[in-house]
């Protein structure tokens, strides 16, 4: 079977590779996004703080943007999930599709994402995206004010505990355990009213992913409407180690300022190789990923 030869492949068809192939598409090249379908936020009911689309749903932006995308006949989107990726004849790389399908690019943009690592807590799968948050840029405003929760310790315990202070003066962080804050760190958020409670969580209750109490494994429980915590994460794609990516020592795909990796051909955007999880900046990072992939094949043939 012969293999089709693209310009570029997006590996990742959320807002980032959608928005990386506008900008290809918009510049006449000939793109393949391959998408498998699993956006990290399609958990969340509402996405918020993009503008035009504030309060609309995770799904509806994407269909949009696909939509908007697919109007540039230069493009094609593929649903599928890419098992191998290589250097084969540089500067060309190959892709491997689960059952058998080939494609080949001169450059490859990966707009992968990443896996949030949720604990094993009982109720908070179940309300992930939906009243157990990570971020208040993005969810903040809507649950501002009400009886609210930190799930965490130490270093990010003591910072998230004062970014959250702007959004709500009924505040607590649980530690899950002995707290590691310093006794400098104790100390102010006592001074700002912020208890510190150290009970084991043993589950959440809540209904259809609303919270309403987190219940500690001595039998003691607290009434609660929202909580905020970061999990740990990993890279969704294995690609990464079969090109050989130099991620940060925070985990994150290594990228300069135009969504270069450490790999010459291979560039990145979105969630992978950013902690700023927003709709908004996915889309800034994926059109830069896209206007410099282009910058970069029209430099390699015009010199």
């Amino acid at each position: 079977m012969k293999t089709e030869k693209f310009e570029v492949i997006i590996i990742g068809g959320s807002y980032s590779g959608l928005s990386a192939a506008m900008a290809l598409g918009r510049a006449l090249r000939k793109v393949l996004v391959v998408d498998a379908g699993r956006p990290a936020n399609r958990f969340a009911p509402h996405s918020h703080n993009f503008i035009t689309h504030d309060g609309s749903t995770p799904a509806q932006i994407a269909a949009i943007a696909r939509e908007q995308v697919q109007k540039y006949e230069s493009i094609q989107l593929k649903t599928g999930v890419v098992a191998r990726i290589e250097a084969r004849h540089r500067p060309e790389f190959e892709i491997s599709l689960e059952g058998g399908l080939k494609y080949s690019a001169r450059k490859i943009i990966l707009a992968t994402g990443i896996i949030d690592l949720l604990p094993g807590i009982p109720g908070f799968a179940e309300c992930w995206g939906k009243t157990v948050l990570h971020c208040p840029y993005c969810h903040g405003y809507e649950v501002h004010n009400t009886k609210t929760g930190i799930l965490g310790n130490g270093d990010y315990a003591f910072e998230f505990g004062a970014l959250i202070s702007n959004w709500t003066n009924d505040l607590r962080i649980y530690t899950n355990g002995i707290s590691t804050l310093t006794a400098e760190q104790t100390s102010t958020l006592t001074r700002h009213k912020i208890a510190i409670v150290e009970e084991r969580v043993k589950d959440l209750s809540h209904t259809g992913g609303s919270i309403q109490r987190i219940n500690f494994e001595n039998g003691m429980s607290e009434n609660i409407s929202t909580l905020y915590s970061k999990p740990p994460f990993v890279q969704q794609s294995q690609l990464l180690s079969q090109l050989g990516c130099e991620l940060t020592d925070e985990g994150y795909i290594k990228v300069d300022q135009f969504q270069k990796t450490t790999i010459p051909g291979v560039f990145a955007c979105g969630d992978n190789a950013t902690k700023i999880r927003t709709v908004a900046n996915a889309v800034s990072l994926g059109t830069t990923a896209g206007i410099m992939t282009n910058k970069e094949l029209i430099f390699e043939d015009f010199n």
